[in-house]
């Protein structure tokens, strides 16, 4: 069902639409879709500070992580974070720390949703102040492709927090010495990076990466592509091709979202699989 027809509909009749139907209520609201999105984060992120906290109460150093059925502890140690030689904690204050740090976020991030579903507007302004920034149409392809290119700046900017965590605050784990180590000369040839995806450096593809040069250095690169797609994005409107191939509405857009979160997800779960360097078995797993 397309945003137009369900924009034509009565409200009345669209207050009728079960809660299973999820966001699609929200199709002509964008108050309410914001808040939803922003709770739905707060919830996400309650999830992370809490399940970490959990998992800090039951840890022992007397087991591997893995054999403890951690979780979260074990991305936080691949992080060099509060962890030493063969990936065992040395200090517990950074994971309580984070847990906390995520607990707080909640708060707020859950503040902002409920206002946004309950106080806000219904429907975000659109015109030319702060507010109306934040106000879109679906069909808008200029105010579409500004909204995926501040998605990718931010994406970009967090693959660079990995690259300044690897090279200037603490390093990283180092799977091929067990320890924890910085990243001084990331990988920067594009021939060596890009060879990953066409399986110059094995059949196995991006995940053939077995060293924290070129893990690094290929965040550097991505984070690159990301930024400078985004500001293309941001500054210009789509071609007429993609006018004419892309369908402008909220169950496409979610559509499109969904088949990228399955790829992504397919792709990771090949990376646990196979990859030693991005998820060591120690303290991952085997």
């Amino acid at each position: 069902m397309s945003a137009a027809t369900m924009s034509s509909r009565p409200t009345s009749e669209f207050t009728q639409v079960g809660w299973w139907a999820g966001n699609a209520r929200f199709v002509d609201f964008s108050g309410k879709l914001l808040g939803a999105h922003v709770a739905h984060a707060g919830l996400i992120v309650l999830w992370a500070g809490a399940m970490t906290l959990f998992e800090l109460s039951r840890y022992t150093p007397d087991l591997p992580m893995y054999d403890q059925g951690l979780i979260l502890l074990p991305h936080i140690a691949t992080l060099g974070i509060g962890v030493g030689a063969d990936g065992q904690i040395i200090d517990a204050y950074p994971f309580l720390a984070i847990g906390m740090a995520h607990l707080v976020a909640s708060a707020v991030l859950g503040a902002g949703g409920l206002y946004h579903a309950f106080l806000g507007p219904d429907r975000l302004k659109q015109d030319q102040s702060f507010e109306g920034f934040f106000g879109y149409s679906w069909e808008d392809d200029r105010k579409m492709t500004t909204i995926i290119g501040i998605h990718l700046v931010l994406l970009g900017l967090g693959a660079w927090l990995l690259v300044a965590k690897a090279m200037f605050v603490g390093g990283l784990y180092d799977a091929a010495i067990n320890d924890v180590r910085v990243v001084s000369a990331p990988t920067l040839s594009a021939p060596r990076i890009f060879g990953y995806l066409v399986g110059a450096q094995g059949e196995r593809g991006m995940a053939a990466v077995d060293n924290l040069e070129d893990l690094v250095g290929g965040h550097i690169w991505v984070g690159l592509l990301c930024i400078l797609g985004g500001v293309w994005h941001m500054i210009t409107r789509p071609f007429g091709w993609a006018k004419r191939v892309l369908v402008y509405s909220g169950e496409a857009y979610l559509s499109y979202s969904l088949g990228a979160l399955a790829y992504m997800g397919i792709l990771a779960g090949y990376f646990v699989t196979v990859n030693d360097t991005a998820y060591p078995e120690n303290p991952s797993g085997p």
